[in-house]
């Protein structure tokens, strides 16, 4: 009796098990920037909690990790980036992961640091722009917009600063971190900062940026955040789950009041 009772103990306990792994299979984990991308995320763990599912944030302050944490397993997805950067970061670490939906662009802008205006922009004036591949070509086209400097012909989103052909005002372009920038605003004439460590740092690209992307431009497209997986599992039911509440109507709404144009839903 003692040993088929045993059996019987050692059955429910597995059985307890098993209804522990069914349980814990119904939650993701996600790596987000802090602004605004883990903000727009807890409003999707709202959504998702109504379905029985349970979304995990864990923010990081770079770009690198979160890609290579999805690669590697740790992290289920990442919401962080845009498709350029994805694609560059692939090519040159030899990750494979991809785009499952668009969620949202943020303005890239052009703030004023030193010098607070464009229609004087002092000779040999210092412009920090970010040192990532993509975020690079991005912040030149910008200036390029403006009449801050010219670009080669072509050059397009993989600009770098040896594309430059005219530079009227023999502006200096200095290189740096994304995330860095907005610490070293007070040390250059002007900054070209990514829309979430704008935020982060208490601006406003609508309110506080000299020049921003407009909604009509390249960058709403092709510069768009997108939720981002390894290969293999973008259909996984929990990752498209996910990719409806991020492309929710709720979520819209929340970008549009949170934001007030800093960040652009995608949504139609």
């Amino acid at each position: 009796m003692k040993k088929i009772l045993a059996a019987l103990l050692i059955a429910v306990f597995a059985l307890s098990l098993a209804s522990c792994g069914k349980k814990d299979s119904k939650t993701i984990t996600v790596g987000a920037t802090p602004v605004p991308h883990a903000e727009i995320l807890e409003v999707c763990k709202e959504i998702l909690a109504k379905e029985g599912i349970t979304l995990v944030i864990k923010e990081f302050d770079d770009y690198v990790i979160p890609n290579t944490s999805t690669e590697d397993g740790s992290l289920d997805a990442n919401f962080f980036q845009h498709t350029p950067y994805l694609d560059t970061f692939n090519s040159e670490r030899g990750t494979h992961l991809v785009s499952v939906c668009a969620v949202h662009y943020e303005p890239l802008g052009l703030y004023p640091g030193k010098s607070k205006s464009l229609s004087s922009i002092p000779d040999g004036a210092q412009i920090a722009i970010p040192n990532d591949t993509s975020n690079e070509a991005r912040a030149l086209l910008l200036l390029e917009y403006n009449g801050i400097i010219k670009l080669k012909s072509g050059a397009g989103v993989n600009a770098t600063v040896l594309d430059i052909a005219e530079n009227p005002h023999n502006v200096e372009i200095v290189e740096m971190e994304a995330a860095q920038i907005t610490a070293h605003l007070p040390d250059v004439d002007y900054a070209v900062i990514n829309g979430n460590y704008a935020i982060n740092a208490g601006l406003n690209a609508a309110k506080d940026a000299l020049a921003i992307e407009t909604s009509d431009s390249v960058a709403a497209v092709t510069y768009a955040n997108v939720l981002v997986v390894k290969k293999g599992n973008e259909n996984n039911e929990l990752v498209q789950a996910l990719a409806k509440a991020l492309t929710s109507e709720e979520v819209k709404k929340f970008i549009e009041e949170k934001y007030e144009g800093s960040v652009v839903s995608m949504v139609g």
